[in-house]
């Protein structure tokens, strides 16, 4: 393919690329597909001769669309968001054109340098302290992660090192696999599962702390597990806090756990990898209160803030201490502007070495949409979300499981686990919309997420519409 055919496959491309956007609430959202299926649509091995373009483009609606999740359809209500807007798709294809490996300024200056100022950009969208904000001078910035899951990794991987600098700098006889073998990370019961897997991965004992009757960590509860753990002989040192949980979109109380991770001397990550895009607006802003007191924030604008995966956003107050964690600078790295206080190496901040051009899509995005038209989006959902609350309240046969602070909806039928079990069974397996679902102390609960950019208010109405009608059903049947 010369650059010829290329402009017109291109233009083909997107051609076909707007058409399925436009048009996708017309697919069945999920696939209908047995494990397996795609194998045998495709040869065994890869062909000797080439195959001509138009035969791979026809074989993307033979082989592959009948086995795609339709996560952008506006009847797909599942997990989370993940972001998808034009500005971001046009920014990935000129990162994949320009197809640098962004693990140093020298490797590509524009990469490093674009990345650092929209992530004080995005910082100031949030009005985040100022110790994380990089500016020509500051000791903190940000950098992005592949996902939440990384920086969470990440973050708990420099709280180990830093801790275990501050012991042997005072107990220099002592050796340092004694001290990895005390240290203790903690994190809400009904925090991500990738928070356990970080404490897997670094080799540090995870502690679940209990939550109340929001689902939320308190400071009374957290002080509790703590002392517990001091008593015998275990040495605190990372805290996991979440705004915005998986399973019901909880807060954990950081104005209330932030100064007990201050005292203790321990990390306090926060992870708000959905919730984190609303807080440009002023009104959920006070989510977000207490951040002062962590030492790393993380949250996903390939969730909520149209930039298409992926691109998850994480802060440090002291950027040396990740940097410490983490650096390695062979001779075939180096370069003459790397102690210039200038510019940093983000390779110095990630457990991969690579890197892509992934700041151009915040550029596009933040430019096109401006602040103002990114809040509107968020409320738009926050406001179908409500709606949707709304619905479920005015039915009887149904209850809220969960406090409606942003997107998503928790609810269920009133009646036994198996019932709500059977319930999303019938919906999932008409394929008319997506739903997956989670355990509240102890009950299954249906998730209703406010997901695609493209959902409307008729959208969510159908939807309830139809998850009413499977409920009528079902409960006839029990009846009889």
């Amino acid at each position: 393919m010369d650059a010829t055919e290329f402009r017109r496959r291109g233009r083909e491309m997107v051609d076909y690329i707007a058409d399925y956007i436009e048009n996708i609430e017309k697919r069945q959202v999920y696939p209908d597909v047995e494990p397996g299926y795609l194998r045998g649509l495709i040869p065994q091995e890869a062909p000797e001769d080439p195959d001509s373009y138009d035969d791979v483009v026809k074989d993307i609606e033979r082989v592959i669309m009948p086995g795609v999740t339709h996560w952008h359809s506006p009847y797909f209500y599942a997990y989370f968001p993940t972001a998808s807007s034009f500005p971001a798709m046009l920014a990935d294809m000129l990162s994949g054109a320009i197809g640098c490996i962004g693990f140093s300024w020298a490797a590509s200056p524009a990469c490093t340098e674009l990345e650092t100022v929209m992530l004080d950009w995005l910082g100031k969208m949030l009005n985040l302290p100022e110790d994380f904000i990089a500016g020509t001078s500051g000791k903190g910035g940000g950098v992005i992660q592949g996902s939440a899951s990384d920086a969470t990794l990440v973050a708990l991987l420099a709280a180990r090192r830093r801790k275990v600098q501050q012991i042997l700098a005072e107990q220099p006889d002592r050796s340092e696999a004694d001290i990895i073998s005390k240290l203790v990370a903690y994190t809400s019961d009904q925090a991500h599962s990738s928070v356990e897997r970080a404490g897997l991965i670094g080799s540090m004992r995870m502690r679940n702390v209990p939550t109340d009757e929001k689902f939320a960590v308190r400071g009374e509860a957290f002080r509790r597990i703590i002392e517990e753990d001091k008593n015998a002989g275990l040495i605190p040192t990372y805290f996991c806090a979440t705004l915005g949980t998986t399973p019901s979109c909880a807060f954990d109380h950081i104005t209330e756990l932030g100064p007990i991770c201050n005292a203790e001397n321990m990390w306090m990550h926060i992870d708000a990898a959905y919730a984190g895009s609303s807080f440009i607006c002023p009104e959920f802003r006070p989510l977000l209160n207490g951040i002062e007191f962590a030492d790393s924030f993380n949250f996903n604008p390939h969730k909520w803030l149209l930039v298409n995966f992926d691109c998850s956003t994480m802060w440090v107050k002291r950027r040396s201490d990740l940097i410490g964690a983490f650096k390695m600078d062979p001779l075939y790295l180096k370069h003459d502007h790397e102690e210039s206080g200038l510019i940093t190496d983000y390779r110095h901040w990630q457990i991969p070495l690579g890197r892509r051009f992934r700041s151009l899509k915040m550029w596009f995005v933040f430019r096109m949409y401006g602040v103002k038209g990114l809040q509107d989006y968020i409320r738009q959902h926050v406001r179908l979300a409500k709606e949707f609350e709304s619905m479920v309240r005015n039915d009887p046969r149904f209850e809220i499981s969960a406090d409606v602070i942003l997107g998503l909806v928790c609810f269920r039928l009133k009646g036994s686990n198996e019932l709500n079990e059977a319930l999303l069974k019938q919906i999932n397996s008409a394929r008319r919309i997506h739903l997956v679902p989670c355990q509240l102390a102890g009950t299954f609960v249906l998730r209703f997420a406010i997901c695609a950019r493209t959902t409307e208010l008729r959208h969510v109405q159908e939807a309830w519409h139809h998850i009413s009608e499977l409920a009528s059903e079902l409960l006839l049947k029990q009846r009889h």
